[in-house]
């Protein structure tokens, strides 16, 4: 017998006491930059035990308007904004050329607390790209000189082969480039974050950015 889904899903709970704590945010206690309080709730969900808080799901729209979203992986977070890098010839890599805004979400399930941000978004330069991917491991160079993110694969065999002489390429040098290979910043207009609360009486805090480059805080209703 199959698995009846409906069934699965009335089965399931939603932060669970047994492994996750939901801890108060106090709009008033907020610091003025949401990158101090990002850096804050990144450390907490690590030292939590979230097993993966530098995942984030990356949302973006074709020349159409057609959205997409997938997961990806934070690069780093600054005053210049939040990093993910990607082939300029991807999926993402395309839509991003056609329109250069994009939003992130950042779900953390052990204190049931989310981030949202939304803004325009640029390609650093190249040499920042090439020294972004250098610092990664041996895998994530291998990853992008196999290239053709995106493009239609013929076999899982065809993949193998690539894989593996991307691989000992890798190996042989760790400094080879990957030209396509590009480190994009999203610097955002609005940051959202998400408290969850037992009685569901979640905290919304936005910060909006104002025309003198700082932020205005406003509460939302959940």
């Amino acid at each position: 017998m199959g698995t009846d889904l409906h069934e699965l899903l009335r089965s399931l709970r939603v932060w669970d006491p047994a492994v996750t704590a939901l801890p108060p945010l106090d709009p008033a206690g907020a610091p003025g930059d949401p990158l101090e309080l990002f850096t804050r709730w990144f450390a907490e969900a690590a030292e939590a035990g979230e097993r993966e808080p530098h995942t984030m799901s990356l949302a973006t729209s074709d020349a159409e308007g057609l959205p997409d979203a997938r997961v990806v992986m934070l690069h780093g977070a600054d005053a210049d904004g939040w990093a993910f890098a990607t082939h300029a010839g991807s999926r993402k890599g395309r839509h991003l050329d056609a329109r250069p805004y994009a939003a992130l979400v950042f779900y953390w399930p052990v204190l049931g607390r989310q981030v949202r941000l939304r803004g325009p978004v640029a390609a650093a330069p190249a040499e920042e790209a090439l020294a972004d991917l250098h610092a990664r491991s041996t895998g994530a160079l291998a990853a992008a000189l196999t290239g053709r993110q995106s493009a239609e694969l013929g076999s899982t065999d065809e993949l193998a082969r690539a894989s593996e002489a991307a691989w000992e390429r890798a190996g042989r040098e760790p400094d080879a480039p990957a030209p396509s290979w590009t480190l994009y910043r999203l610097r955002p207009d609005e940051v959202e974050f998400f408290q969850g609360e037992a009685r569901r009486r979640h905290v919304r805090l936005v910060y909006r950015r104002t025309r003198d480059d700082g932020w205005d805080r406003r509460l939302l209703w959940p």
